[in-house]
Formats: structure tokens, sequence, C-alpha cells
């Protein structure tokens, strides 16, 4: 279908978006949107105002398979839309990963559009809009420069740049090698255009993201590697704060915390890939490190940037794992004193080795576990948040909730605060005057 037709079907229709998962599958939505906006589509506030209805989904847990499944299903119940016709349709890893699979679980799907197909959404929306038939698109290559799609923004202050796309490190519980593909890095002038374009357009903050940044510029010429991709977006953006995304613990040499360090730009946050304190559970999983080598990573990180926030994956329940071995990390954890952690049960994938693997662990005990992580963890943070109170912060003010501003310091805390709405967007100093176990509680300092 020619791009008149498809704006002809589609000018008009409203649109609603929800997104499960990574910063990646959110880069994605804001992809969709900005394609759907092109064409003359207007976003709505909620799916019962919605001509067309877009899940974009994470595979990572299944959890999100049911979640998915659900949601999808509870857009039979909605009232008709205002144009009198509705398209469903899933996008993302599962959508990737299932195909025309995914319509055994739910019947109400109009279309359906992998990894590597986003740019063709709103042609095969328009094809639903036109023919009432289910249109699905899973190509194993992506046929179209989805870097080059329109986007349309969450806020006008914080913006991600994709760096790379793709993971070629098949962990064995991870799906993402088979439901993204193989490593794609965005060319270092490209990269610095986007960046020079975001900071003309008054953005605040760039965070760097990707499936898995550490291995930026394996795939391009020039021996390229994280550390020039940073050199090149603080270089074309100086004013802007620079985030980075999950970083694998092979990527913090001295070289890259050398030179990170250098622009001055980099926010003092580093989201670390750790997933087990233990070498054998590391091992059984096919990670790249050892928790020796690790700990070796940390201490450079906080050398290099003083204070800085660390925050990790875990997961706990890992097929073959023994009480020793979930000792090893919990031990790990009171070593490195986390802020925060993003905890998980082991869920198996299928396709995956580790959903082959023999696990005698019972759910019981895996969920006492993941308990005794979260006790221990929640512990750690509240303890790191106490040290806070009394300190005055630059945060970037960042949203609402109900009557409190909500900002970020440079470490990725949330503070929450009394405050007028014009400050959201802007850079502000805030006095910690509380906390809890998860967020800052502050006022705007004089």
């Amino acid at each position: 279908m020619d791009q008149r037709s498809v704006r002809d079907i589609l000018a008009g229709k409203t649109y609603f978006i929800r997104t499960f998962g990574c910063q990646m599958n959110q880069h994605d939505s804001e992809r969709v949107s900005g394609l759907l906006d092109s064409y003359g589509c207007l976003m709505a506030l909620d799916p019962a105002h919605a001509d067309i209805v877009v899940f974009m989904t994470c595979c990572v847990r299944e959890a999100a398979d049911t979640r998915l499944y659900g949601q999808c299903n509870s857009c039979k119940s909605l009232p008709p839309s205002p144009s009198g016709k509705r398209v469903v349709a899933v996008g993302g890893c599962i959508a990737q990963r299932d195909g025309e699979g995914l319509l055994t679980n739910v019947d109400n799907v109009n279309v359906i559009f992998g990894t590597h197909s986003i740019a063709h959404v709103a042609e095969l929306i328009a094809e639903a809009f036109r023919d009432g038939k289910r249109h699905i698109r899973t190509n194993e290559h992506e046929d179209t420069d989805a870097m080059s799609m329109p986007w349309h923004r969450e806020t006008q202050y914080h913006a991600w740049v994709p760096i790379m796309t793709g993971c070629n490190n098949f962990c064995t519980y991870c799906v993402i090698p088979y439901t993204r593909g193989r490593i794609r890095s965005l060319p270092l002038d490209e990269m610095a255009r986007q960046a020079a374009h975001l900071a003309a357009e008054g953005y605040r903050e760039l965070v760097l993201t990707g499936i898995e940044i550490a291995s930026y510029g394996r795939d391009l010429p020039g021996a390229l590697t994280l550390a020039d991709a940073v050199e090149t977006v603080a270089a074309a953006a100086p004013q802007m704060r620079l985030r980075l995304g999950s970083l694998e613990p092979t990527v913090i040499t001295e070289d890259f915390c050398r030179r990170a360090a250098a622009t001055g730009r980099v926010c003092r946050h580093f989201h670390l890939s750790l997933q087990s304190g233990c070498d054998r559970t590391l091992a059984r999983m096919n990670r790249k490190y050892s928790t020796a080598e690790f700990l070796v990573c940390v201490e450079r990180l906080r050398r290099y940037f003083p204070g800085c926030a660390l925050t990790a994956d875990m997961i706990t329940g890992f097929p073959g794992e023994t009480e020793e071995e979930f000792e090893d990390t919990i031990k790990l954890i009171e070593h490195v004193r986390y802020d925060a952690l993003f905890t998980f049960i082991f869920s198996p994938r299928g396709g995956t080795p580790a959903a082959k693997m023999e696990d005698p662990t019972p759910k019981e005990e895996k969920n006492r576990r993941f308990d005794r992580l979260c006790e221990v963890q929640n512990r750690i943070s509240l303890e790191i948040h106490q040290n806070y109170i009394g300190k005055t912060m630059l945060v970037l003010v960042d949203g609402k909730d109900g009557d409190q501003l909500t900002a970020r310091t440079e470490g990725g805390r949330l503070v929450r605060m009394h405050g007028d709405d014009a400050l959201i967007g802007q850079f502000v100093h805030a006095k910690i005057t509380g906390c809890t176990t998860w967020s800052l509680v502050g006022e705007l300092a004089e």
C-alpha cells in the first residue's frame, strides 16, 4: 500500500500505546507513535477512546506473556471506538518470537509486527482497517532503517538515543538474541547528529540505550567502543546530562572509566547486569566474568566516579542454585551495598538452554530466597537513603505524582517534593529532608 493510501485511511484515527519492558521497548513505542503521528493520527489518553490500540511487548519474563494476554482480552469489553472500528496491534519481542502463534492465546489481535518490522506498522494497521483481515510481519532481519523513522518523545527534557540493538552474548536464560537478532550499532556521525539535534531542541538529559550497549561498535569498522560513543555524544551535546543504559561488567575497563569521566557529562549512576553473586551460577548462565572481576569493576567506577550510585539485576532460583550459591549472592550484595536492585525469580523461556536445565528447587524455596534477597537489599537501600538527609542536590524535575513534583538526582534517585508545575523539565537544587526505602523526600533549596 502506498503512503497516500495509508494516510487516507489513518488520518484522524486515534491511537493508544501501552509499553512493557525495557528502554528499547519504550523507544520503539516512541517510534511507532511518531510514525502514526506522521500519518495524521491523534494520541488518545486511554484504550477506550482509541481506534488503534498497540501493545509493545517484552518476553524476558513469563509474567509479561500473561499480562499481554489479559490486556488484549480486556479490549473486547471496551466501548465502540470513535471511528466505530478498532484495530488491536501487538509488537515487540513477544510478537517477534511467537508471530501467528500469538493468536492461540488472543483471538482479537488484528496486527502482529516483530522487532524488525516497526517501520511497516502504519501500513499493516491501514491494511487491517481496509480489509478487516489479520496482517502479520515478523522478518528475521530489518529491511528498512527504523532509525530514520520519526518519533514522538514522551517528554521535552529527557530523551533516549538508541546506539545499538541486538545481542551476541547468548546467556543461557535469555531469549533476546533470538528476538532482537545480532548486534547492529549506530554510526558515530549519526549519533552525533541526533545528540546535537536534541540539544538544539532543548532536551536536558540523554540516555545512551540499547539491548547491550557494552558491545557497541563491534560490528563497525575501526574497532569502536562504548567509550567512543560517550565521547562523541558528550562533544555533540556538551551542555546536556548524559546517562548510560545497562552495562555489562566486561566494559568497565580502566580506559572506559578514564575516558567517560574525562567528559564531565556522565551521570554518576551505573546499572550493571550482574545476575548472580556466585561464580558457579554465573558459569551456568554463560556470563563472561567472575565475581572477583565484577568487584574490580565496582572499585574502578567508585574510584573514577566518587559517590556514584550502583544498581544491578539479580536472579534467584536459577536452575541448580543451591543454598550455598544463594548465600554467595547475599554476601556479594552486603559487600557491594547497591543503591537498589532489580530482583527476579528465574522464569524459563522456551528456546533457551536454561529452560532445559534440571531444576529441582521447589517454588516455595525460590520464593523464600527471593523474599530474603529483597529484605537484605531494602535494608541497605534505606540506610543509603538516610545518608542523603540534610544534603542539597541538583535534580532534574521530570513530572508529578499526585500533588508532588518528582525529580531525579544525578545518581538516578527519585526525589518527591512540593513546587510549581512550571519547574517540570528544569534543573533545581533540592534539600533532602527525609526518605523511604525507594525514594527521597526534599524541598526546594533557597
